[in-house]
């Protein structure tokens, strides 16, 4: 009998037991299907390629007349001029600090205040509702304020990236600090730590990697509130040389300056990545 057991198992084969299942292979095409780095950076370029290819044949073939779309050749020759003149670099130069600055000091505020309703119920209940209400007032209206208030040097292009970005980095970071599970608050509950403790041993540390997504987000929406800041009441920055340049109908120096922000925006996005992925890369930011 014990014969007939074993001739009947092996048989049967080993697909029986739960160890058996066959494992599911991961697709290589569809909803979260993994592609290699180098075919990522492919498709990118493809496309950025194809976008310039339909600019440079819309504007060769005069389908649009060049006030209102400049070809390629003519928006690089203004680029290269004002390169020549200087006027490019200290447009940059401006805008550059005015963004570092503004930005730097939104974050540096937004972080601990994020972080500290997004522990605290109490704290919570006496910051976000204000937070939540200012945010939802539209950054424009505070333009002309804001040059009443701090007149129309370096100081009011601060002020509006500040209003621009801190009152939503505080509500995202806050939902940063909400999404570390109990079970670690829990577990420094259990080994006796105070609360500043596990705020910053335990907290802080697993909100970390979300914190920097949401720096790395809003300082694309802080590129935006820096040309709505330079746009009025300025000497200097790429934003007031599309100004100036919409007077004149220079349309080539509107569109290479508005490419030229794009540019900026994508390589700090980018390096923003890149650190996160060294940061935290045993978060699974490194894939």
């Amino acid at each position: 009998m014990s014969e007939q057991r074993a001739a009947k198992t092996s048989q049967s084969g080993p697909s029986q037991g739960p160890a058996a299942r066959p494992v599911p292979r991961r697709r290589s095409s569809g909803i979260g299907a993994p592609i290699t780095r180098s075919r990522f950076l492919m498709i990118a370029v493809a496309v950025f390629a194809g976008l310039g290819l339909a600019w440079w044949a819309a504007t060769g073939l005069e389908l649009v007349k060049p006030i209102f779309l400049p070809s390629p050749e003519s928006v690089a020759g203004q680029l290269g001029k004002l390169w020549s003149d200087g006027t490019l670099w200290l447009d940059l130069k401006a805008s550059i600090y005015r963004i570092s600055i503004g930005f730097l000091i939104a974050s540096a505020l937004a972080i601990p205040i994020g972080v500290l309703i997004g522990s605290f119920r109490v704290w919570e209940a006496a910051v976000e509702p204000l937070v939540d209400f200012i945010r939802y007032m539209p950054v424009v209206a505070f333009v002309p304020l804001s040059i009443l208030w701090s007149g129309t040097g370096d100081a009011q292009k601060f002020l509006i990236i500040f209003i621009g970005t801190f009152f939503q980095q505080v509500l995202m970071i806050m939902d940063n600090v909400k999404r570390v599970p109990t079970d670690f608050v829990g577990l420094g509950r259990t080994l006796g730590l105070p609360d500043r403790k596990i705020l910053t041993r335990i907290v802080v540390p697993s909100a970390l990697p979300g914190i920097w997504d949401t720096l790395r987000i809003s300082l694309g929406w802080a590129w935006t509130w820096l040309v709505l800041a330079e746009l009025v009441a300025a000497t200097s920055g790429l934003g007031y040389r599309i100004t100036v340049s919409q007077r004149y109908f220079q349309t080539n120096t509107i569109i290479g300056y508005i490419l030229l922000l794009g540019m900026l925006g994508l390589i700090t996005d980018q390096v923003m990545k890149a650190l996160g992925k060294v940061l935290f890369r045993q978060e699974g930011h490194a894939q």
